[in-house]
């Protein structure tokens, strides 16, 4: 099983203490963040793409490119790119560019994004945001494996035999499709035969593991090998201890913060009690023992090979989270490798491998 800790560059108070870190602060946090994920041995660092307050990450290509010419291994996840409300030719130039600058430890998740806000930033509407993500998609795609591309796209100009520069490092990169509430998304990914990435992160489990299934169903039907499909997931949250009594004590100031902060904004909270989203959650929240159990009994729904912590403190001290994804890493992480298995594709980066005359096939 691999790792990632991704973050979506929340800019709000501590929902603890209630202090506000400035802008740049918050950007040091996550550089840091970063830096100590790459320490610890996480196999990739994610960075969301929001366009509408509480975020500050509507430009993950600059926070990736700034990462990675401080790290070295880790790979670099887009957490999602939204493919719904940009232009496929710019994304790619600024992901090709960025794929160089990593030495091919770049990967996509793609989606359309969710938010009334961005949307109307850039008028795009519930209507046509499907067909948008899926359009972009397609062309980008296109672009990345072909050095001359003619398409007649609906929402953006035509192009005749453009080229598109820089043409990327890895011939193809790898793409996830994001994947929280909609079939559209998970039969984009099975059609491409590209891997699938639950959010798993707002509901209880049954929602997720119905379009994991269908992302399987799908799979096979567009003729692919079943032992070629991957799913990652994500959690809700995570914060382990030596002792379940420890974990609970220290994370319910954070739950509570945020259910208060939940409640200020007059949405219904699905977990109402800490007791609850430990148990109906993704959040992995308990001793070791809990939070390899609990991964487990995730793993029997979705079959992931990939999950994903949250990188940010987000109202635990720096060191009660520093302590608690070294914990994860000496007794949660090697415990969760043996038993689950990595994806069938190779992890490594290409780190400088020459440009093949021709693409290969897809991985």
């Amino acid at each position: 099983m691999k790792f990632l800790a991704i973050t979506l560059i929340v800019h709000a108070p501590d929902p603890v203490t209630g202090m506000a870190k400035t802008t740049g602060e918050r950007f040091r946090e996550v550089i840091g963040n970063a830096l100590l994920a790459e320490e610890l041995g996480f196999d990739g660092f994610g960075v969301g793409e929001r366009h509408e307050r509480p975020f500050i990450s509507s430009s993950p290509p600059v926070v990736l490119s700034h990462l990675a010419a401080l790290t070295s291994r880790i790979r670099l996840f887009t957490a999602v790119t939204t493919l719904s409300l940009l232009d496929p030719v710019r994304a790619y130039e600024d992901y090709a560019t960025l794929d160089h600058l990593s030495a091919g430890r770049l990967e996509l998740i793609i989606g359309k994004g969710n938010g009334t806000a961005q949307r109307e930033l850039f008028q795009v509407t519930p209507e046509d945001q499907w067909d948008r993500n899926a359009e972009g998609y397609e062309l980008f795609r296109r672009i990345w494996r072909q050095d001359k591309v003619t398409a007649a796209p609906r929402f953006r100009p035509a192009l005749t035999d453009a080229e598109v520069w820089p043409r990327p490092l890895q011939r193809p990169i790898r793409v996830w499709h994001g994947s929280a509430t909609s079939r559209e998304s998970v039969d984009l990914a099975a059609r491409y035969g590209d891997p699938l990435f639950s959010a798993n992160v707002t509901h209880p489990i049954e929602p997720y593991a119905e379009l994991v299934r269908h992302y399987r169903e799908r799979w096979e039907a567009y003729g692919h090998d079943p032992a070629r499909a991957v799913v990652g997931a994500g959690t809700a949250g995570y914060y382990a201890a030596r002792t379940s009594q420890e974990a609970i004590a220290a994370y319910r100031p954070v739950f509570e913060g945020r259910l208060a902060f939940q409640k200020q904004l007059g949405l219904e909270p699905v977990f109402p009690t800490l007791e609850d989203f430990v148990e109906r959650s993704s959040a992995l929240i308990g001793s070791p023992q809990q939070v390899i159990e609990k991964v487990h009994r995730y793993h029997e729904e979705f079959g992931h090979t990939v999950l994903h912590l949250h990188a940010d403190a987000g109202g635990l001290t720096d060191a009660q989270h520093r302590a608690s994804l070294e914990l994860f890493q000496s007794d949660i992480a090697p415990v969760l490798r043996r038993d689950i298995p990595d994806p069938p594709f190779d992890w490594a980066p290409v780190l400088g491998t020459p440009e093949p005359a021709s693409p290969p096939a897809d991985r």
